[in-house]
């Protein structure tokens, strides 16, 4: 019996949210986890661009963007309701989250790659963002109704990514509903599900 082959790489965030909607979507998927230094020539083969993650379906068809990824699995199975309500605010702020703040995320955990700023810069860029989710999180436990969304899945993996630079300035930072947030989803069976180390 085959399934749907997803190439990841473990601590991508993009490949992190695809893996987390599949799973949550409970649909069966063998995961081959790549190497960024030596990507596979089958992964290369059906999408050129190299970047992960990439689900190749049975019928051989091929989605290589994370966001097309989640929106497939919750087309099959959504029971929880990732996708009712808010579309349009959800729409937005993932938008966001996939631009502007990823924008800022590069250049704050990438310092090195621009001598010529400071790391203070690059997290107030990020904390535009910050302050927007900190925002809607004083109305909800999650971004956009009192239940998980497909804008808390999208985005968090991101967010835990911008975190880890300095676990120490977020921890003594305003944000402390998106702490509290952060802490569920990071300790979610979801999440650690999906993270189990896989052999490249």
């Amino acid at each position: 019996m085959s399934f749907p082959i997803l190439y990841s790489y473990r601590r991508c965030p993009y490949a992190i949210r695809a893996r987390m909607a599949l799973k949550y979507a409970n649909i069966l998927i063998e995961i081959n986890e790549i190497e960024l230094t030596n990507k596979p020539v089958e992964m290369l083969k059906v999408s050129p661009k190299g970047t992960v993650p990439v689900l190749v379906l049975e019928d051989g068809r091929v989605i290589d963007q994370s966001l097309d990824i989640m929106y497939w699995a919750l087309q099959q199975n959504d029971i929880d309701g990732w996708l009712a309500e808010n579309g349009t605010v959800m729409e937005q702020l993932i938008v966001e989250n996939d631009g502007v703040f990823k924008q800022a995320l590069d250049k704050y955990k990438y310092l090195i790659r621009s001598p010529n700023q400071n790391v203070e810069l690059y997290r107030r860029q990020g904390e535009f963002f910050f302050q927007k989710l900190e925002g809607l999180l004083n109305h909800s436990v999650f971004l956009v109704k009192d239940e998980i969304s497909l804008a808390d899945i999208a985005i968090f993996p991101f967010i835990r990514q911008f975190v880890s630079v300095d676990k120490t300035w977020f921890e003594e930072a305003s944000y402390p509903k998106i702490r509290a947030w952060l802490n569920h989803l990071v300790k979610s069976q979801l999440f650690n599900s999906v993270m189990e180390k896989q052999p490249p």
